[in-house]
C-alpha cells in the first residue's frame, strides 16, 4: 500500500475534528440561551441549516474530491471548519450564529466523502481501518461536550468556538505542509460482478440506504440531546455545563471502542452476522431511557450508544465492500448526504424532532420512544441483508 507517511494519522484528527466542530453548539447552547434570551428549543433550530449543509454538502465534495484531488478538498476542510467555528464564537446576533454554523456544516461536509475514501484506499483490513477511524471521529463527539462545557464555563461559550477553530486551522496548515500530492490511481476493489447477481447489489444498496436514513436520525438525535438529557435527568450527579460536558464526554469514550470491536468482527465475519444482533440490541435501549434517571440513566446512555456507534463502521464497510475505488467517494458522499440530510431535514427528524417533541412535554420520553420505534426499521433491514459474503470481502479477511 502505497500512501504517504502520517496520513492515516491525518485522516483520523480530521474525523475528531468534523464531529467536535459541529457538535459543539449543542453543551454551548446550554450556556447560550440565556445570553440571546431564547428558550433552549428556540436556539437549536438555529443549527438546522448547519446540519442540513452537513449533508447536502457531502454529494458536491465527493465529486470534487474524486474528480480534482482528494488532498486539496481536505486542505479547504480544515482551514474551512476552523475559520467557519471562529466566525460563529464572533457572532452578535442569533441570525449571525445560524450563517455562521451553517458554514461550519458545508465545510464540515468535506470530510466523511473524501477522508474516509482516502481511508479505505488500498486497505486490506477495510474492517480495522474503519474501526480506529470511528474511535478518533466518536472521540470528538465526546470531546465536543467536555471542551465546549469547560470552554464555555470558565472562558464563555465564545471561546468554546474560537479556540478549537483556531487549533484546526492551525493543524490544516501542518497538512498542507507535511502531506504531499497524492497520486491518482490505486488497486481497483470493487466487488467482483460475476461473485454477485444485480439483485444481491440492489438488496444490499437498498439496505444500506434504509440502515443510512435511520441510523443517522438516531445518531444525530441521541448526540445532539444527550447534554440536555443529562442535564434534566442527571440532576444528582452534574449540575454545572462542565459538569454535564464530562459526564456526555464520559459516555461518548466509553462507547467509541465499539467501532473498533466492529470492525474487528467485520473483517473475520459476515457483514451480517454483526449488524444484525447491533441493529436489534438499540431498540431496547431506546425504550429504557424513556424513563431512566441518575445512574440508572447513565448506564443505560453508554450501553446504548455503545450499539449506536457500533453500526457506523457497518455501513461504512458496506461501500468499501461494493463499490470501486475510482468513484467511491461519490458513493460515500450520497451515503452521508442521505444521513444528515434526511436527519436533520424532514419535519419531523432530528433537530426538528427533538425540538418540537421536548417542548410539547417537556421532557425527552416521547423521544426517545420516537427513536426506538426508527431502531426497529434498521433491524429490519439488517435481517434482510445478504448472509454470503462477496469475494472481495473474503479476500480482505485473508
Amino acid at each position: 500500500m502505497n500512501r504517504p507517511r502520517y496520513l492515516t494519522g491525518f485522516l483520523n484528527l480530521g474525523h475528531t475534528v468534523d464531529h467536535m466542530l459541529m457538535l459543539i453548539f449543542p453543551t454551548v447552547l446550554l450556556a447560550m440561551s440565556p445570553a440571546f434570551g431564547w428558550s433552549y428549543d428556540d436556539m437549536l433550530k438555529l443549527s438546522l441549516g448547519g446540519f442540513i449543509a452537513f449533508g447536502a454538502g457531502s454529494i458536491p465534495a465527493g465529486w470534487l474530491g474524486d474528480r480534482w484531488s482528494r488532498r486539496g478538498m481536505m486542505i479547504v476542510f480544515f482551514f474551512g471548519i476552523g475559520a467557519a467555528a471562529i466566525l460563529a464564537g464572533l457572532v452578535q446576533t442569533p441570525w449571525q450564529l445560524a450563517a455562521a454554523l451553517t458554514l461550519v456544516g458545508l465545510f464540515g461536509a468535506i470530510y466523511h466523502p473524501v477522508g474516509i475514501a482516502m481511508l479505505v484506499k488500498d486497505e486490506t483490513r477495510v474492517g480495522r481501518a474503519l474501526g480506529i477511524n470511528g474511535i478518533w471521529g466518536n472521540l470528538g463527539v465526546a470531546f465536543a461536550a467536555l471542551a465546549a462545557g469547560g470552554l464555555a464555563e470558565f472562558a464563555g461559550w465564545r471561546a468554546a468556538f474560537i479556540v478549537p477553530g483556531l487549533a484546526v486551522m492551525m493543524l490544516g496548515a501542518v497538512f498542507a505542509w507535511i502531506i504531499p500530492p497524492l497520486h491518482a490511481g490505486g488497486r481497483r476493489t470493487a466487488v467482483a460482478r460475476a461473485a454477485l447477481d444485480n439483485a444481491t447489489i440492489v438488496r444490499v444498496f437498498a439496505v444500506l440506504l434504509v440502515a443510512t436514513a435511520c441510523g443517522g436520525v438516531i445518531f444525530n438525535a441521541t448526540t445532539i440531546a444527550m447534554p440536555k438529557v443529562f442535564e434534566e435527568r442527571l440532576s444528582a450527579l452534574a449540575q454545572s455545563t462542565f459538569g454535564i460536558g464530562a459526564l456526555v464526554c464520559a459516555v461518548y469514550v466509553i462507547a467509541a471502542f465499539s467501532q473498533y470491536c466492529v470492525g474487528r468482527l467485520i473483517d473475520k465475519v459476515s457483514v451480517r452476522a454483526v449488524f444484525v444482533p447491533i441493529a436489534l440490541m438499540q431498540v431496547p435501549l431506546l425504550l429504557l431511557a424513556a424513563s431512566l434517571e441518575n445512574w440508572a440513566m447513565l448506564i443505560v446512555a453508554v450501553a446504548m450508544m455503545f450499539f449506536v456507534f457500533g453500526q457506523i463502521p457497518i455501513n461504512d464497510a458496506m461501500v468499501a465492500r461494493y463499490t470501486d475505488e475510482h468513484w467511491r467517494a461519490r458513493i460515500y458522499a450520497v451515503r452521508y448526504a442521505v444521513r444528515y440530510v434526511v436527519s436533520f431535514g424532514g419535519s419531523s427528524l432530528s433537530v426538528p424532532l427533538i425540538a418540537r417533541l421536548h417542548g410539547a412535554s417537556g421532557n425527552f420520553a416521547s423521544v426517545f420512544m420516537v427513536l426506538s420505534g426508527i431502531a426497529v426499521l434498521i433491524g429490519l433491514a439488517a435481517l434482510c441483508f445478504p448472509r454470503s459474503r462477496p469475494t472481495a470481502e473474503l479476500a480482505a479477511a485473508e
